[in-house]
């Protein structure tokens, strides 16, 4: 099987071409215009790495079985065109997702928060107990190589689902394409305001998930999410519906926070719907430390902790703040968040942030001006973030090495010992160029 990737630098683009590159019989080629590390660095190391940057439509020959078309390819893109031209198969990468596990059984995690490490979790048992699944999650997981899985042997799969837009041929939501047998979902929040531009087409696609279940489907879904009980309410009738909350056991976890326990609380009824038992998730979730970017702790001294985060939306920012907060109650919480994703640089989206950092002691926001030019957005001050999210601990930057600098005056290893500091950076940026890890263990002396 030939495969080609168009746009292959993707974080999910890359490693799915890594997973077929591994697959016995598979030919894997990829062309993309720009290819950043991680990406450029596996790619290398696995010989898939393009010779040149940019897009080459002869490429594109009839030999080809399957193209894979990524979300940062245009419609006019070059070999997408050609490829069109010859007609030769063209997926998406959620497409050929479906295509290569149609024949397993497939538990797919979807929501506004939560899902890449709810995903994490059910993953991280089932490799405990030794139970072999396909996977594609959205980030980095203890014992585990790649992002993305896919064999000839497993019986399972499990797929963090997003409800962003597949492809730039095919505008609905990718989760739409996998069809689960068991499908979570963990809450609804207003996101992704350019695809989305109100809250009920956000609501809907949610809606439209849950009706492309496989037949005699399991639906689980956050009780306390009101829209959430509309959608199990409104489900098809061969569909069994299990809400849930907060695990309230007596193991003790290496992950903390409100949200967490209810991630660990979906994760266990998703794998009982194969079988596993509770209390063997019970026992094996209790190793668990979390998955890369997603309250991860970067640093520590005696009196301090530093956690990296991905938080960026207003309700993963709530939720990530609230934990640290709940974890270190006693100790000075300071936050950054970056301003970075699409939706979260718009100014009519910018008031569902209100009150989001409100539990830090001192809050920082920073967002680049540049990017909100280079996103081709109406340009938003500084003035009208401050006001947006509506706090008096909050100050916000427009250059990064400002905002370093005034991390720097606010947590510095001697205050830390005076003081314990709980320093958590959330963005799914680098605060433009920011080693977080290695700024984290500057401030705190680590």
């Amino acid at each position: 099987m030939r495969i080609h990737f168009i746009a292959i630098g993707g974080a999910a683009m890359h490693n799915l071409a890594l997973a077929l590159a591994q697959k016995s019989g598979y030919i894997v080629t990829g062309s993309d215009d720009e290819i950043f590390d991680p990406a450029r660095t596996h790619l290398l190391e696995a010989g898939l790495l393009p010779e040149a940057p940019g897009w080459f439509p002869e490429k594109i020959t009839p030999d080809i079985d399957a193209v894979i078309l990524g979300m940062h390819a245009r419609e006019d893109n070059p070999e997408l065109v050609r490829a069109r031209e010859i007609g030769l198969p063209i997926y998406s990468f959620p497409q050929y997702l479906y295509e290569q596990t149609k024949d397993k059984f497939r538990i797919v995690v979807g929501g506004s928060h939560g899902k890449t490490t709810t995903t994490a979790m059910i993953l991280f048992v089932l490799h405990r107990l030794g139970i072999e699944a396909d996977y594609m999650v959205g980030a980095q997981i203890e014992g585990f190589e790649r992002m993305v899985r896919l064999s000839d042997t497993a019986k399972y799969a499990v797929f963090e689902g997003d409800e962003y837009l597949t492809s730039p041929l095919d505008l609905r939501s990718k989760f739409l394409w996998y069809h689960p047998h068991t499908a979570i979902l963990t809450g609804i929040a207003w996101d992704h305001i350019n695809v989305f531009p109100t809250f009920d087409l956000y609501v809907d696609t949610f809606r439209k998930f849950v009706d492309t279940f496989e037949p005699n489907g399991t639906f689980i879904y956050y009780s306390g999410d009101e829209n959430l009980q509309q959608i199990a309410a409104g489900a098809r009738k061969d569909i069994r519906c299990l809400p849930y909350a907060a695990y309230k056991g007596e193991v003790e976890m290496q992950v903390f926070g409100q949200h967490n326990m209810e991630n660990l609380q979906a994760a266990c009824l998703a794998c009982q719907t194969i079988g596993v038992k509770p209390e063997d998730f019970y026992r094996e979730i209790a190793h668990f430390t979390g998955a890369a970017n997603r309250l991860e702790r970067i640093a520590q001294t005696d009196t301090s902790v530093a956690y990296k985060d991905f938080a960026h939306s207003p309700s993963k920012l709530r939720a990530t703040v609230k934990a640290v907060r709940e974890r270190y109650p006693d100790k000075r919480l300071v936050a950054a968040m970056e301003l970075h994703t699409f939706s979260s640089l718009m100014a009519d989206f910018l008031p569902q942030y209100n009150g989001c950092m409100e539990e830090a002691d001192i809050a920082f926001v920073y967002f680049n001006p540049k990017v909100i030019e280079h996103k081709h957005l109406t340009p938003i001050s500084a003035e009208e973030v401050a006001k947006a999210f509506a706090t008096p601990n909050i100050r916000v930057f427009t250059d990064s090495s400002e905002l370093a600098d005034a991390l720097r005056q606010t947590v510095s290893p001697e205050g830390t010992k005076k003081q314990g500091i709980a320093l958590l950076m959330m963005t799914s940026g680098t605060f433009d160029g920011i080693n977080i890890k290695e700024f984290a263990s500057e401030l705190l002396g680590a």
